[in-house]
């Protein structure tokens, strides 16, 4: 996923992931991060690394600059007289000056999310909350709306990004309420703020939350011998975090023991529950109160108007319409489990549980395909897959990455990375890897934007900053980290998000690199997933680590892929659940049932996956609720797009590893961003209209 920073408002959340840009590098000439900064300023750009703020005290102290600094720029703006109102100082200005706090807001999400130290953590949660509130208020300056309505006023001929720029800044002002009786704008505005603060406390719960759970060894049968090393803890103790995604995965696939997943799972939907289920509440409740103030149905109609659906039944249509072509193979699927689970309980009545679908397709694939997905780990070191990776990604995107020492690492295996065009030297920009688990980082897998690409002011370009924060199993003293295949799906998805943040050409951060409609910014990256099942790549990487004249087998290949489409329709449903739960709390919850959430979210998730356990609450635990408030569905969505535009590939002469199509990606999807209309992009880069088939086809809907 695209990490999206949740403390600005509607008007900044696209350039949110921006931050300082004070060089610390040192005098050495010869450093090879100055060379690199010396070579771009001969293209006209500037590369730059982050200021990291180590204290609590500098962490507070940033949020007070930023918003002094932020007050006066926009002052100016606001005296801008209707006869002096050009584009350059107003409309430009305030993408100059959202950029400027978004590269402030980008970092310390990035601290939030990754400091090795509590008080650090905490208090960049409490500079996002001061942070949001002044930056809904920007919204609400009507000083500088006016500056933007006198420019308007002379309806200026503009074109291209300018135009779409302007366009989407007056759109933005009528969407926050500035149109409204001043009585209504001010109430929208508090209840904005107090919105903000919400969304910051339920994802910092989601990252603080924590759960240990003690096994003994017969209780985690099946669970592979290697993991069991990791997590002993006693004689025979087992201690697993529910809150590690890598530590459910091994559990819920491989422990034999249905008390055992039953029990685990429990616990894991039950994280954040005491913490979030209040706050989830006042939000979806704050969310509709927005929304019909703003002369909106319900807060998912607000949120589509602006992405590729246009509106919230469009959304559900598309997902109602998935539902139902997935059910006949939805139900075959939990019948062929039921099988296995009838065979190894002796039960001829078992049925199939929410704690069960994990295991049994995972069963399913072992026995019917010979796909033990634990055993295929040695073919996949992290480092090779890394390395293997990025000779890939240079190869069809034309770059070149080299590996600097970072002038500052908050975590000791920081790698930092710079990315150049392989052609002409052209310095791109940077990217940093966190990439193992520890206590209060970030616990899912996400790409971070820290520095926006944008043309400034006096004509040079800033090249972009990013950060991959993943959770991969770590590295043993006797063998390096093992990944699974999903797991090497996993990191070309998400450099896949770093590519797009890196290429871009756009000229203002408003448009740049991911900051793309919602339900389109997970397709370029949903699409590389396809990289990881074609055996011609794999052989360029995949190799078993005690051995690497070992490759993956053809047969084993092609046996993953036909376990994949046979437990498809279920994993797919289960997307297809979140999506669903997402859309109807955005379009059923408001104040007078708020207390209904709970009861809500977990009846939607049952009637389209599998029943939820009783007494759970999952919905307190997903983040996606709040970055993808009423824009879950943007991943089914996405993932349509991604798999017509994998065909470019398919039909090429060189097919995934084809530089001509990869070159089309960096130049008609990566570079141009939002600068236009993204349907113009897609159907640029596929040389024709959009087709569903060959998602349908992937999925096995028939």
């Amino acid at each position: 996923m695209r990490w999206t920073i949740l403390l600005l408002p509607a008007a900044l959340m696209a350039l949110a992931g921006c931050a300082i840009v004070k060089n610390n590098c040192g005098n050495d000439a010869a450093d090879p991060l100055r060379a690199f900064q010396a070579r771009a300023a001969k293209y006209h750009s500037i590369i730059t690394l982050p200021e990291f703020e180590t204290t609590p005290e500098q962490v507070a102290a940033t949020a007070e600059k930023t918003i002094t600094a932020g007050n006066a720029a926009l002052d100016r703006i606001g005296k801008v007289t209707p006869a002096e109102a050009t584009f350059a100082n107003t409309i430009a200005a305030l993408d100059d000056f959202l950029f400027q706090v978004g590269r402030t807001s980008g970092r310390l999400g990035l601290i939030e999310q990754t400091s090795t130290n509590a008080a650090v953590r905490d208090a960049a949660t409490e500079a996002s909350k001061k942070l949001s509130a002044w930056a809904v208020g920007v919204d609400y300056r009507e000083d500088v709306y006016h500056a933007l309505k006198s420019f308007a006023a002379k309806n200026p001929k503009l074109t291209g990004e300018d135009k779409k720029l302007f366009d989407q800044t007056l759109r933005d002002y009528r969407r926050a309420g500035l149109e409204l009786p001043p009585a209504q704008r001010d109430e929208v505005e508090k209840m904005r703020k107090e919105l903000t603060a919400l969304e910051t406390d339920f994802q910092n719960n989601v990252t603080k939350a924590e759960k240990s759970i003690k096994f003994t060894k017969a209780e985690l049968a099946g669970v592979p011998d290697d993991f069991l090393s990791q997590i002993k803890t006693g004689e025979d103790e087992y201690t697993v975090k529910a809150n590690v995604t890598w530590h459910t995965l091994s559990v819920m696939d491989n422990c034999s023991i249905e008390a055992t997943r039953k029990k685990f799972l429990a616990e894991r939907d039950n994280l954040a529950r005491a913490a979030n289920l209040p706050l989830l509440e006042k939000i979806l409740s704050l969310r509709d109160r927005i929304a019909k103030k703003l002369g909106y149905p319900n807060y998912a109609d607000l949120t589509t108007e602006v992405k590729m659906t246009k509106n919230a039944a469009t959304a559900i249509k598309f997902l109602q319409d998935l539902k139902t072509g997935l059910q006949p193979k939805f139900a075959a699927e939990l019948e062929q489990f039921r099988q296995l689970k009838i065979a190894q309980t002796g039960d001829p009545n078992a049925q199939i549980n929410i704690w069960d679908w994990r295991y049994f397709s995972n069963e399913l694939k072992k026995q019917k395909y010979n796909v033990d997905a634990e055993q295929l780990r040695v073919y996949f070191p992290f480092q090779r897959v890394l390395d293997g990776m990025f000779t890939i990604y240079q190869h069809i995107f034309g770059l070149k990455f080299e590996r600097l020492e970072p002038p500052y690492k908050w975590i000791g295996d920081l790698q930092l990375y710079s990315v150049s065009d392989a052609k002409t030297g052209e310095p791109l920009g940077l990217f940093y890897l966190d990439m193992f688990p520890r206590e209060g980082k970030y616990n899912h897998f996400a790409q971070f934007g820290i520095i926006d690409g944008k043309r400034l002011p006096d004509g040079n370009y800033q090249r972009p900053v990013c950060a991959l924060v993943c959770n991969f199993p770590p590295p043993q003293p006797d063998k390096p980290s093992l990944l699974s295949h999903d797991e090497v799906e996993t990191i070309f998805h998400e450099f896949g998000h770093a590519m797009h943040t890196i290429l871009t050409r756009a000229k203002y951060s408003r448009f740049a690199g991911t900051s793309v409609p919602q339900d389109f910014v997970e397709a370029p990256s949903q699409m590389l997933e396809n990289w990881p099942w074609d055996k011609t790549i794999l052989d360029t990487f995949a190799a078993d680590y005690r051995d690497p004249s070992k490759k993956i087998p053809a047969d084993i290949l092609a046996q993953l892929k036909a376990a994949r489409l046979a437990t498809e329709g279920t994993r797919y449903r289960r997307q297809l659940s979140f999506a669903l739960m997402d859309l109807t709390l955005h379009t059923q919850i408001n104040t007078a049932n708020a207390t209904n959430t709970l009861a809500l979210s977990n009846q939607k998730l049952g009637e389209v996956f599998l029943p939820m356990m009783p007494d759970t609450a999952f919905i307190a635990y997903f983040g996606h609720i709040i970055g993808y408030g009423g824009g879950y569905y943007g991943y089914a969505w996405a993932d349509a797009i991604a798999a017509d535009m994998d065909t470019v590939f398919e039909k090429s002469r060189e097919g995934h590893l084809d530089i001509a199509t990869g070159m089309k990606l960096r130049k008609e999807i990566y570079e141009v961003g939002d600068s236009r209309d993204v349907n113009e992009s897609i159907e640029k880069f596929l040389g024709r209209p959009r087709s569903i088939a060959p998602f349908l086809k992937r999925i096995g809907v028939k």
